[in-house]
């Protein structure tokens, strides 16, 4: 429990706060001043003014928040530089602060996808190239090493990981030992006739090996993450679309799920931390570019609307449309949180 609290406030940290910084960031570029950069929620610390802006520590540590002038009412104590609220810039100008917080967030996760293409790695299932032998299995009795090449199975080449598993796999359907040729690391080509038992848990022959890993330098790297995070983000919106429609029993989880899954993916180690991590800013950037009510998607759409048909919403009427989405928001959260909480308490009661 305390290992899925500490990662859950780790992960929403860097979310919240690598979005609230775009919103910061742009907002300073366009002229618009900044009232506070709040580091996580509630009673307030510590804080401390640089220039116009209020830099605070807050009491829980979740996440963060920026307040800008001219969205909300200001404390009586603040005063508004002339030309540099919010509301007074022009609806581009307003567009660009209200995107960028999701665009950090996608950002995020695209950077973080990189380093570990660059570092990590990713699996090479376009070979059948052993990147570990798993100790107690056949492929360590059988003399098999990290950067042996399995070339055929029985009398059929494999050139993947596919081919080779669905290969080992079938040989269980026949008696006797299989015949497996092999390039060893130092180019010698051998074969081995191996017995592969069934594996009791799985019911049909492993052989006790994994895949090799590939790296990329990081411009291939960087490029390669673009192109996975577009097809995650294609993969969301799908995903949305079909909850919304009814068309899919699509799974929503809320923030008790995300700190499960959070704890899950610390004890797993560094690189699957920083996957997940990474997938959690995708969705939060995706999610939040929504055309919803009191979500910066929301406020975005009647942004665009001012600028096609040249009038703004009162201000008055924009407030409770963001008021109604709000309560809806905290409905939607509250059902998931309790759908959640029933899950956690189900599995533990079996």
């Amino acid at each position: 429990m305390l290992i899925s609290t500490l990662s859950f406030l780790v992960v929403i940290g860097i979310c919240v706060i690598s979005h609230e910084f775009g919103h910061y960031i742009t907002a300073k570029w366009n002229g618009i001043q900044v009232h506070e950069f709040s580091f996580g929620m509630g009673p307030c610390l510590y804080q401390r003014r640089i220039g116009t802006t209020v830099w605070s520590l807050r009491v829980i540590p979740i996440g963060g928040f920026v307040r800008l002038a001219g969205m909300g009412e200001e404390k009586d104590n603040e005063q508004v530089l002339p030309g540099m609220d919010f509301m007074g810039k022009p609806a581009w100008r307003r567009f660009i602060v209200l995107a960028s917080g999701s665009v950090t967030n996608i950002m995020v996760a695209i950077l973080l996808t990189a380093f570990l293409l660059s570092t990590h790695g990713v699996l090479d299932l376009n070979s059948a190239k052993i990147g570990n032998v798993l100790k107690g299995y056949p492929a360590e009795k059988y003399g098999l090493e990290r950067g042996d090449v399995i070339l055929a199975v029985g009398d059929k080449p494999v050139h993947d990981w596919k081919e080779m598993s669905q290969a080992i796999k079938k040989s269980g359907e026949t008696p006797g030992p299989v015949k497996i040729k092999v390039k060893k690391v130092n180019g010698e080509v051998r074969v081995i006739f191996a017995e592969i038992p069934l594996d009791p848990e799985y019911g049909y022959p492993l052989l006790g090996i994994q895949p090799s890993r590939v790296t990329y330098n990081p411009l291939s790297a960087t490029l390669k993450s673009v192109s996975y995070i577009w097809n995650f983000s294609v993969q969301i919106l799908e995903g949305i679309v079909r909850w919304i429609s009814g068309s899919s029993g699509i799974s929503v989880t809320g923030p008790l799920g995300i700190a499960s899954m959070a704890g899950e993916a610390a004890k797993e180690g560094l690189w699957s931390f920083l996957s997940f991590l990474a997938l959690i800013n995708l969705h939060l950037g995706i999610l939040n570019l929504f055309p919803f009510p009191a979500l910066d998607g929301g406020r975005l759409a009647l942004v665009v609307a001012e600028m096609i048909f040249r009038r703004r919403i009162p201000e008055k009427w924009e407030q409770y449309i963001h008021f109604i989405g709000f309560i809806l928001l905290l409905s939607l959260l509250a059902a998931v949180t309790w759908k959640d909480l029933v899950k956690i308490l189900t599995r533990e009661g079996n």
